[in-house]
C-alpha cells in the first residue's frame, strides 16, 4: 500500500506546464525538433539512397528530434517526477542529450563528405544544416555539463557514455562494411563485430533503469566484466584478420577520393576496429581497477 500511496502522491504533482516551452532548455529543445525535421525533409526530397551512410543519417535526423520531442512532452506535463521512481531522469536526459551530439556530428561530417561539393548546390545546403543541428545539441552538452553542472549517475558518467561510444564505433563499422561476402575470414571478423554489439544495449537499458537492475537473478557488474573480456578477445581477433585478409592484394588505388573510394571505407573499418579494440580494453583497466566511476569487480 506504501508502494502506491507513494505513485498516488507523485501522479498529484504531475501537471501540465507549457511554460517549459519558453525556458531556455525548451526553446533549444524546439530548434532542435524543427531544424531536424527540416534536414529530414530536405535530405528525403535530394532523393533515395541505397548509400548506407545515407540511410544512417535519415535515421538520426529522425529519431534525434523524436526523442527530445519525447523528453519535452514528458517535462511539460511533470511526467519525470514519476520516472524519478525508476531511473535518474536528468541523468537519461543529458546522456541522450551527449549521445544525440555523437549522432548528429558524425552525420554531419559523413553527409558533407559523400553528398557535399562545389557544385551540388542542394548538398550543400542540406549540410549546412546538417551543421547547425549537431550545435544545437552540443549546445545542450554543454549547458547541462558547464552551465547547469549536472553530474550524472549513468549514463551522463563516464562507464555509461563508454558504453555509448562502444556502441556508436560498432554502428559505423556495421554501415561501414562491404566486400567480406567471399571471405570465410572476414565472415568470421563480422560475426566478431556482432556478438558485442546488441548486448551494449541491454546493458546501458539495464543500468538506466534502476528497479530493472535490482531484480536481475544475477550480478551485472560481473557479467559486464565477463562481456568486455569476451569483446577484447573478439575485437583482438578482428584487429589481425581483417587487415590481413582485406588488404592482401588489395593496395590503395592510385585515383581514391574518400567521398566515393571503397577502399578508403574498407581502410575506415580497420581503423575503427582498432578505435574499438582501445574502448574495450579501457574499459575492461578501468573496471578492473575500480577507477574514473567504473564499478570494480
Amino acid at each position: 500500500m506504501g508502494v502506491i500511496a507513494d505513485v498516488k502522491d507523485t501522479l498529484s504533482k504531475a501537471v501540465f506546464t507549457p511554460s517549459t516551452l519558453l525556458s531556455g532548455r525548451g526553446g533549444l529543445h524546439m530548434c532542435q525538433i524543427v531544424l531536424c525535421l527540416v534536414t529530414f525533409v530536405l535530405g528525403l526530397f535530394r532523393g533515395g539512397s541505397s548509400h548506407t551512410y545515407w540511410n544512417y543519417a535519415m535515421f538520426t535526423w529522425a529519431f534525434c528530434p523524436i526523442m527530445t520531442l519525447i523528453i519535452t512532452i514528458i517535462e511539460m506535463f511533470k511526467l519525470d517526477i514519476l520516472l524519478i521512481l525508476c531511473m535518474d531522469w536528468a541523468d537519461f536526459t543529458t546522456g541522450m542529450a551527449m549521445s544525440s551530439s555523437l549522432m548528429t556530428v558524425s552525420v554531419a561530417i559523413f553527409y558533407a563528405n559523400f553528398y557535399a561539393c562545389l557544385k551540388c548546390l542542394y548538398g550543400l545546403i542540406v549540410s549546412v544544416f546538417a551543421i547547425v543541428c549537431a550545435v544545437l545539441y552540443v549546445l545542450e552538452v554543454v549547458k547541462d555539463k558547464l552551465l547547469d553542472r549536472k553530474k550524472g549517475s549513468y549514463l551522463a558518467a563516464l562507464p555509461g557514455f563508454w558504453k555509448v561510444l562502444e556502441a556508436f564505433v560498432s554502428c559505423m563499422i556495421f554501415i561501414s562494411l562491404s566486400g567480406y561476402r567471399d571471405k570465410i575470414a572476414l565472415i568470421l571478423c563480422v560475426i566478431a563485430y556482432a556478438i558485442p554489439f546488441p548486448i551494449l544495449p541491454l546493458i546501458i537499458a539495464t543500468n538506466i533503469l534502476k528497479k530493472l537492475k535490482k531484480c536481475l537473478p544475477f550480478n551485472l557488474d560481473r557479467f559486464v566484466f565477463i562481456f568486455l573480456v569476451i569483446s577484447v578477445i573478439l575485437y583482438i581477433f578482428a584487429a589481425i584478420m581483417y587487415p590481413i585478409f582485406m588488404f592482401k592484394n588489395n593496395p590503395r588505388p592510385h585515383d581514391c577520393p574518400p567521398s566515393y573510394c571503397i577502399w578508403a571505407i574498407q581502410f575506415m573499418v580497420a581503423f575503427l576496429t582498432y578505435v574499438n579494440l582501445i574502448l574495450f580494453t579501457l574499459d575492461l583497466i578501468f573496471t578492473l581497477l575500480g577507477i574514473c566511476g567504473f564499478k570494480r569487480t
